[in-house]
C-alpha cells in the first residue's frame, strides 16, 4: 500500500505543474486592464504585453526536450518550478512594461516546458493500467487551476489600486510549495537505465511505483527497457523514418486540439458571449459556466480513459464537438441566440471528455524510450504554436467572417478529426510503453 501511495504521490506532484500552468495562464485577466491604464499602452503594445506569456510557451515546448533529455525530469521539474516563483515576483513587482513582459516570458517558459516534462514524467513511472488517469491528471490540475486563478482574482479585485500586483505575485506561494514537493520524488527510472545506465537506480524506482511486479517481471521489464533504449542500432536522430508513425500521430492530435477552436472559446468568450446580447453576463458565464462544465467533464474523461481507452474517448469528443459547433453555427445563422451559451457548454463537455483527457496521455505513450523527450516536445510545440496562431487570427476572423461562418469552419476541422481517428490513431490503454515503441 505505501508503494502504491508513492507512485500517487509522485504522480500528483508533477501533475502539479499543470496547476500552476492553468494559473499563469488565466490569472493575467484580472490584471490586464489595470496594467494597460498604469503604463498607457496603446492597444499593439498591450497586445503584445499580455502575449509574452504564450510566445514563452511556444519557445518553452519548443525548447523542454532538452533539459528533459539532459538534466533529467526531476530537476526539470524543480526548475520550472523556479520559472514560476521568478515569473510571479517579477510581475508583480515590475517598475515598468518591460521588466512585465519578461517576467511573463519566463512564466511562459514554465509553460511549455511543463507540457513536455510533467505528462512524460508520470508516463514513465506509472503502470500500463493506470497511465491514463495518472497521467490525465495534469490536464485536470489545468482546469483546476483555472477556476483557482478565477476565484483568485475575485478575491483580492477590492484590495486597493495595486490589487493586480497582488493577483499576480501569488501565484509564487503555489510554485514554491510545487518546488519544494519536486526535492521528494524520484527520478523517472526509464530515463535512470537508458541515459544515466543506472540499471540498479532504476529498478529501484520501478519497485516503487510498480509493487505488484515480481523480481521475475521486474527483471523482464528493466530488460526490456535497457534494449529499447540502448541497442547500438536505434537511430537517434529524432525526424527519422523508423519515427514517421508516432510523430504523424503527435503532431496530428495537437494540431486537432486547437483547429476545434477551444483556445479562441476560452480566450474570446467574452467577445462571443456579446454578440447574442448577453454583454453583462459575459464575464460569469466564462469563468464559472465555462470553467465548472470544463472541470466536471475533465473528471469523467479521466475516470473513463482507463476503462475505453484513448481512442474511444476521441470518438466521443469529436462527434460532441460536431453536434455542438454544428449547433453554435445553426443558432447564429438563425439568431437562435438563447441556446449559444448552452452549445458551447457543451463544446467545453466534449473537449474535456475527449481532446482535453487523451492528449498529453497520448503524446507521452507514443515515442519511443530513446525519443520520448523530443517527441513530448514536438507535440507540446505544435500545440502551442497553433494556438498562438488561432488566438492571433480570431479577432481578424471575426472582423471579416460572420459567427457561423467561423464555427462552420470548426466544425469542418472535426470532421476531420473524425476520419483521422477511425483511420489513423491507434488505441495505448493499458500497453506497456515498451510494446508500444514495437508496435508503432
Amino acid at each position: 500500500m505505501s508503494s502504491r501511495l508513492f507512485l500517487y504521490k509522485s504522480a500528483v506532484v508533477a501533475s502539479l505543474a499543470g496547476f500552476l500552468f492553468g494559473f499563469d495562464t488565466v490569472v493575467i485577466s484580472g490584471a490586464e486592464q489595470s496594467v494597460q491604464m498604469l503604463w498607457g499602452l496603446d492597444s499593439r503594445v498591450h497586445g503584445l504585453t499580455i502575449s509574452m506569456a504564450l510566445w514563452g510557451t511556444v519557445l518553452g515546448s519548443l525548447i523542454g526536450g532538452w533539459p528533459t533529455e539532459y538534466l533529467g525530469r526531476r530537476k526539470t521539474l524543480l526548475c520550472i518550478g523556479i520559472l514560476y516563483v521568478v515569473s510571479a515576483f517579477g510581475s508583480a513587482l515590475a517598475p515598468d512594461v518591460y521588466i512585465f513582459m519578461i517576467s511573463r516570458f519566463i512564466g511562459g517558459l514554465g509553460i511549455g516546458i511543463s507540457t513536455v516534462a510533467a505528462p512524460l514524467f508520470i508516463s514513465e513511472i506509472a503502470p500500463p493500467r493506470y497511465r491514463g488517469r495518472l497521467a490525465g491528471m495534469f490536464q485536470f490540475n489545468i482546469v483546476f487551476g483555472i477556476l483557482v486563478a478565477f476565484l483568485s482574482n475575485s478575491l483580492l479585485a477590492g484590495i486597493g489600486e495595486n490589487a493586480w500586483r497582488w493577483m499576480l505575485g501569488v501565484e509564487a506561494f503555489p510554485a514554491l510549495l510545487f518546488a519544494v514537493f519536486c526535492l521528494g520524488i524520484p527520478e523517472s527510472p526509464r530515463w535512470l537505465i537508458i541515459s544515466k545506465k543506472d540499471r540498479e537506480g532504476g529498478m529501484t524506482v520501478f519497485k516503487k511505483t510498480n509493487p505488484e511486479l515480481n523480481s521475475r517481471e521486474l527483471d523482464i521489464l528493466v530488460n526490456e527497457v535497457e534494449a529499447t533504449g540502448n541497442k547500438k542500432q536505434v537511430n537517434r536522430r529524432f525526424f527519422s523514418k523508423r519515427l514517421l508513425t508516432p510523430i504523424f500521430l503527435a503532431f496530428f492530435i495537437a494540431f486537432f486540439n486547437q483547429l476545434s477552436g477551444v483556445n479562441a472559446i476560452l480566450y474570446f468568450a467574452p467577445r462571443i458571449f456579446q454578440m447574442t446580447g448577453l454583454e453583462t453576463q459575459a464575464a460569469l458565464l466564462q469563468s464559472v459556466g465555462i470553467g465548472v462544465t470544463n472541470i466536471i467533464f475533465t473528471f469523467v474523461g479521466l475516470w473513463l480513459i482507463d476503462r475505453l481507452g484513448r481512442r474511444t474517448l476521441l470518438y466521443i469528443g469529436s462527434f460532441g464537438y460536431i453536434a455542438s459547433l454544428g449547433m453554435t453555427a445553426w443558432a447564429f445563422a438563425s439568431e437562435t441566440y438563447g441556446i449559444v451559451p448552452f452549445t458551447v457548454f457543451a463544446f467545453m463537455a466534449a473537449h474535456a471528455v475527449g481532446q482535453g483527457a487523451v492528449i498529453w496521455v497520448f503524446i507521452g505513450e507514443i515515442f519511443p524510450n530513446r525519443h520520448r523527450s523530443f517527441g513530448q516536445s514536438l507535440g507540446s510545440f505544435t500545440h502551442w504554436l497553433f494556438a498562438a496562431l488561432i488566438t492571433l487570427f480570431f479577432p481578424i476572423m471575426v472582423d471579416v467572417l460572420a459567427p457561423q461562418a467561423i464555427f462552420g469552419i470548426f466544425c469542418g476541422m472535426m470532421v476531420l478529426q473524425l476520419a483521422w481517428v477511425k483511420f489513423f490513431m491507434p488505441e495505448t490503454k493499458g500497453v506497456p510503453l515498451e510494446q508500444l515503441e514495437r508496435d508503432l
